[in-house]
């Protein structure tokens, strides 16, 4: 499973016209399900997205996180983190998994998620899908859990 994470002072997600998930404070979230991802990357990965130190502390350091700020949480579906970009000029979505497998890992995140902090808005899987945010820093990370495919 991949995050891309990124702090914001607000973000927004609309579809055709209608905001689906709205946030101010907090991070806005891309999250891709790859290929022999299961529940136990995905809960992995919301743990670590929990956990992730990205917000200033009294004394100006990134210690705490957004279970430490109470910020909210943007969780918006994107396949194409699994791009693989090494050749030609035409990305690869082989890791990717497949459509029906990345939305019910995603939706798997997002109700963990949702028992696990406060507030957590969505986009829509499968959806075009706009975007809007305003970067804090700008503080963005790229986190990863990766299958432990037995040998």
């Amino acid at each position: 499973m991949i995050a891309l994470l990124q702090r914001v002072l607000e973000a927004r997600v609309t579809v055709e016209g209608e905001v689906t998930g709205a946030i101010d404070a907090g991070l806005m979230v891309l999250v891709c399900a790859e290929r022999n991802d299961t529940a136990k990357e995905a809960e992995a990965l919301l743990a670590k997205l929990l956990s992730y130190r990205v917000f200033a502390d009294d004394a100006g350091k990134m210690n705490r996180s957004v279970a430490d700020t109470g910020g909210g949480l943007l969780l918006v579906p994107q396949f194409t983190l699994a791009a693989d970009t090494r050749s030609g000029t035409r990305p690869s979505f082989t890791r990717a998994a497949t459509p029906e497998e990345g939305k019910r890992l995603f939706d798997h995140f997002v109700e963990a998620a949702r028992v696990r902090h406060g507030k957590v808005e969505t986009g829509r899987f499968g959806a075009h899908m706009q975007v809007s945010l305003t970067n804090d820093g700008p503080v963005t990370f790229w986190l990863q859990v990766k299958p432990q495919i037995p040998a």
